[in-house]
């Protein structure tokens, strides 16, 4: 029997990939982070699965929950919000597995940074203006960064920037960032991605804690900020260019 870890997506449930859904309906025994996924897509698993929100377990309950499915001869589907590659704690909960010897996979989900793009209607890539994507954090109450991922030295390059579990500390951020992208660069901070209260904040690094703190904005938010949300003077991707050869 296998755990599969699934990425429940950014919040709406018509967001699940189809391979997801499916493991869900096969599924005797699902385990969700209740405080992050919808529980509309409790409605994909079987009638008679045993649903278990994980919200206010630890870690080595969690896994318990997982091994004893296991023994009993039951496939586990593991919601994960977004996708589970990133800020999902998915690698401890493999490395536990392993050591029980408990066969697991990973099935990707729409992460939450894509479901803000679309928000916004933009592309984080703009040809000319921007072609890096740094996806990152802040520390507070969780793991400390590791050293060199600070926000002084990721945002010296002004790639574009996605940051997640960060909009509590929108002021410290604001304060880190505009030396290196100064305080006009545009920001847009995306709460409840794709749900039925989205809720999208534009601006720029002057003026986008005053609208967070505005808004009552706590969680479930993602800040995007970079030179490629305001750019419209940009250079034609060369992919679609006549100049290009094809074969």
């Amino acid at each position: 029997m296998t755990v599969h870890f699934v990425g429940a997506g950014p919040g709406a449930a018509d967001l699940i990939t189809v391979r997801g859904r499916d493991i869900l309906a096969a599924a005797p025994v699902c385990l969700y982070a209740g405080a992050l996924v919808p529980a509309e897509l409790l409605d994909f698993c079987p009638p008679e699965a045993r649903t278990v929100d994980t919200a206010n377990l630890t870690l080595d309950e969690i896994v318990a929950e997982m091994v004893a499915a296991h023994a009993e001869g039951h496939d586990v589907a593991r919601l994960h919000s977004g996708d589970p590659s990133v800020f999902s704690a998915m690698a401890e909960q493999m490395r536990r597995l392993d050591a029980a010897g408990v066969p697991h996979d990973v099935c990707p989900g729409v992460p939450a940074f894509a479901a803000a793009a679309a928000a916004l209607g933009r592309e984080l890539t703009v040809p000319g203006v921007g072609q890096t994507v740094i996806l990152t954090r802040t520390a507070a109450r969780a793991t400390p960064m590791p050293p060199g991922e600070d926000l002084d030295t990721l945002g010296r390059g002004g790639a574009t920037m996605v940051l997640h579990l960060a909009v509590q500390r929108i002021d410290e951020v604001v304060a880190q960032l505009i030396p290196n992208y100064g305080a006009d660069c545009p920001v847009a901070v995306v709460a409840r991605a794709s749900r039925p209260d989205e809720l999208v904040l534009r601006g720029s690094l002057a003026t986008i804690a005053a609208a967070v703190r505005a808004a009552g904005v706590r969680r479930t938010a993602v800040i995007i900020v970079g030179r490629t949300l305001g750019s419209a003077d940009f250079l034609d991707s060369h992919l679609y260019s006549a100049a290009r050869v094809r074969p």
